[in-house]
């Protein structure tokens, strides 16, 4: 019950982001003020409920007048021993003002979040929020490399949420039935970078991969298979966060039913052996901050949204990106 608990004190917290206003109660509300949250760069560590409004939510509200969120996946559940509440959708608003270099676009814009967030007694202790700000930038004609992997980019643009419309999992889910997705996932993943595509049986023929806006989404398997190999083939010594190399890791890895997610801070580690994001390689480590959710169907994979933040990636091959933004202006 504790699990359904904090699904349902979360999605008070989301609904009283659903409309302008009334952001700062809700904050002080569920968060502690000693929380670490952790965001995309160049945000990065934030501490406490407080830090966090005046970072990250109060900027935003500014250059997107009639700011507003809308959460399309909701799910909860248990890893290490810790209690998590996780959720993705989108902000949107009005965008008015520059904000972090992007100039304004005067019109309606999207901004892709992705959170998890663990739970002690009823509020949020520790936080990780992903952004797609490449999808708003290049939405608004503002992104500054050409390059993408593999042969071309996916579609880039507004990602739906899953087609079962039924991603707010606001209920109990059968245990053995969470325990079977998560296993799925974790062999799948343990099968990435394998020179067989080991990970193809656990996919649907017709699966959605919902990329990074760098990256791009992609329908069905040999189209995302297009994009997936020569993005491994970028990298040498790959490894990820269910993997035990001793750097990343994932700081959950759950399932609610049907519904899987994963978040590492990094998550992969891999040595780039080839242009990527159109930075020559320099040989590299990389470390990824990479989260997912997953939609089952049956015993197949069917839907996938994907965060990496890319503006962190590009720093460590040593472009800044919103610096690069700045000197545009």
């Amino acid at each position: 019950m504790t699990h359904l608990a904090n699904k349902q004190r979360f999605k008070s917290y989301a609904d009283a982001l659903a409309y302008p206003g009334g952001f700062d109660r809700a904050v002080a509300d569920i968060f502690t003020q000693d929380a670490r949250i952790n965001v995309v760069h160049p945000f990065n560590e934030i501490t406490g409920a407080q830090a966090y409004l005046a970072t990250f939510l109060e900027p935003l509200q500014a250059a997107f007048e009639g700011l507003y969120r809308r959460d399309y996946i909701l799910t909860g559940g248990a890893f290490g021993g810790s209690d998590w509440v996780t959720c993705t959708g989108y902000y949107a608003g009005h965008f008015a003002r520059s904000w972090l270099g992007i100039k304004p676009t005067g019109g309606l814009a999207y901004l892709r979040f992705g959170e998890f967030h663990r739970f002690e007694a009823g509020r949020i202790v520790e936080s990780y929020v992903y952004l797609d700000i490449p999808e708003l930038m290049i939405a608004a004609g503002q992104w500054p490399i050409a390059d993408s992997p593999g042969k071309d980019r996916g579609y880039t643009g507004f990602l739906p949420g899953p087609a079962t419309q039924d991603g707010l999992q606001l209920h109990e889910n059968d245990p053995a039935r969470s325990q079977s997705s998560a296993e799925m996932v974790t062999e799948m993943l343990r099968k990435l970078a394998t020179k067989d595509e080991a990970w193809r049986p656990y996919w649907h023929e017709n699966m959605v991969w919902y990329g990074p806006a760098a990256f791009g989404s992609f329908v069905g398997i040999e189209n995302f298979a297009g994009f997936q190999v020569p993005f491994e083939q970028a990298f040498s010594l790959w490894s990820g966060g269910a993997s035990d190399n001793g750097v990343t890791e994932h700081f959950t890895r759950f399932a609610d039913g049907d519904y899987i997610c994963t978040g590492g801070w990094p998550s992969l580690k891999a040595v780039q052996s080839q242009t990527f994001l159109g930075q020559p390689s320099q040989g590299k480590t990389l470390l990824m901050r990479v989260c997912d959710w997953w939609r089952r169907d049956g015993d197949k994979l069917v839907e996938n949204w994907v965060f990496v933040d890319i503006p962190d990636v590009l720093l460590q091959m040593g472009y800044d990106v919103f610096s690069d933004l700045e000197g545009r202006q």
